[in-house]
């Protein structure tokens, strides 16, 4: 049998699983080409020496009541790293742990496990800093409109702190194109603010160039209203260590940031595979966070191929407020489009009342193209489920279908699956994309070049071994 190793279960044990392959499949492992993992002395050195700003040691003068804005855990940031070595320069710098306040910057994500900061920060934060969830939808005032035209409202908690550092991560994104940098002050937003962002601009496409996007620069321009002019935007590989770190002012290093992430985590579209495999570590919190950040590469499959996702959900179904998934809140949808309108001007409300009516009025073709049809029309084969596979025996409980949605728990019983699908076939040219959530998939020019670039030698052969 063939055989290959992932990594599952971001923030609850970080573990192993091994995958069994029949020995027909030819299995293809997309996996980042990742330098070395920073060390400690490293890390330490690329904090001392922020872009663009001095020293922290210089930052903390005349300041008494820092704040450190961190990500939740539904991003895989290990903020716990570099949050101790914070507090050792604020204490430097005469500023006890007990005066920094620690927020999580949750956005519109559900509410965090009780001991997710202790995750996130490590002991000595969680135990001695003043803690502070944030709650989009209360704890916030209003401090202005960016010149975008959107309202902004803030943790109330930030505004009462004289100095603001950010922690985050630099990944794919679908609004942004890359999160990190100041992308971090929209999870310390009010909702209002936040439908504003997200419905006012289009996005910026996963893993595309959005550092001149509307959207990055309204962020940027909101992280300055919000105090937030230092972030230390952290890059991690396929087992969730420090690769890259980058500090100081974020307009003057995202941009190579984004660049060195894209180069780094560049991958293959899947156009030809007959079977693509999304393994959603390190995003594999949640339901809706492993699909939301793992299943990219199962949006663009050819026409027949079967789509397999690994997540071990630790967290169960997940939550995300503006785009939930299975669990939607009380009134969400009357709710959410209430909201979504009340962003838009006069003359855009005008514009879609228009566009809405002249799709309703549209006369129908006469074609339907069945969805996972191929082009010429001969087939009409519906798009095959996403086969969900969920390692391990987890607490948290999900159901055994979601739309387009089938979880299985045991790794034979997907093998099964597929083989049903693909009619029994024994020879299944197979894609692994190892950690999906940190890649890009880019389109090749033709299908030639695609069979040539997924099993050429741009990517990793799984050897065969005697089961």
């Amino acid at each position: 049998m063939k055989s290959t190793t992932l990594r599952t279960g971001a923030w609850y044990g970080d573990r192993e699983i091994h995958l069994n392959f029949p020995p027909a499949w030819e299995v293809k492992v997309l996996s980042p080409d990742t330098p070395p993992p920073l060390t400690e002395q490293e890390i330490v050195e690329k904090l001392e020496h922020p872009g663009g700003q001095p020293s922290f040691r210089k930052l903390c003068e005349g300041k008494s009541r820092p704040a450190i804005i961190v990500d939740d855990l539904n991003r895989p940031t290990p903020a716990a790293r570099v949050v101790p070595l914070l507090l050792q320069r604020f204490r430097e710098a005469g500023i006890p742990a007990q005066n920094v306040t620690v927020v999580m910057a949750t956005g519109t994500h559900g509410k965090p496990m009780p001991n997710a900061m202790l995750k996130k920060i490590g002991p000595e934060a969680a135990s001695s800093c003043r803690l502070v969830v944030h709650d989009c939808f209360r704890d916030v005032k209003r401090i202005g409109r960016t010149t975008f035209g959107t309202p902004v409202f803030v943790n109330q908690n930030i505004l009462d702190c004289d100095l603001v550092i950010g922690v985050s991560g630099i990944c794919p994104n679908h609004t942004a194109g890359f999160g990190g940098g100041s992308k971090l002050a929209l999870g310390v937003l009010g909702i209002r603010s936040i439908y504003y962002l997200h419905f006012r601009h289009l996005p910026a496409s996963w893993g595309g160039d959005g550092v001149r996007h509307p959207f990055r620069r309204e962020l940027d321009e909101i992280a300055s209203m919000i105090g937030m002019q230092t972030v230390i935007s952290l890059m991690i590989d396929s087992n969730r260590q420090i690769i890259q770190m980058y500090c100081g002012n974020p307009r003057e290093y995202f941009h190579d940031a984004v660049a060195y992430c894209r180069k780094i985590f560049r991958a293959y579209a899947p156009s030809e595979a007959d079977v693509i495999i999304t393994n959603t570590y390190p995003n594999d919190l949640s339901l809706t966070m492993a699909r939301m950040k793992g299943f990219v590469p199962l949006t663009h499959p050819s026409s027949g191929a079967s789509k397999i996702a690994i997540a071990s959900c630790s967290e169960g179904p997940g939550l995300h407020n503006i785009f939930p998934f299975m669990n939607l809140p009380p009134h969400y949808r009357i709710r959410h489009t209430l909201r979504r309108l009340s962003v838009l001007s006069l003359d855009e409300l005008s514009a879609k009342g228009k566009g809405y009516l002249r799709r309703k009025l549209r006369k129908p073709t006469g074609k339907t193209q069945i969805a996972g049809a191929t082009s010429n029309g001969n087939s009409h084969q519906p798009n095959k489920p996403v086969w969900l596979y969920r390692p391990g025996n987890q607490k948290e409980h999900l159901p055994s279908s979601a739309p387009g949605i089938q979880l299985v728990t045991e790794w034979s019983a997907v093998v099964e699956a597929v083989q049903r699908e693909q009619a029994g076939r024994d020879r299944l040219r197979v894609l692994l994309y190892a950690c999906a959530p940190l890649q890009v998939p880019e389109c090749v020019a033709t299908p030639e070049a695609a069979l040539e670039s997924y099993f050429g030698h741009a990517t990793e052969t799984i050897s065969s071994d005697v089961a």
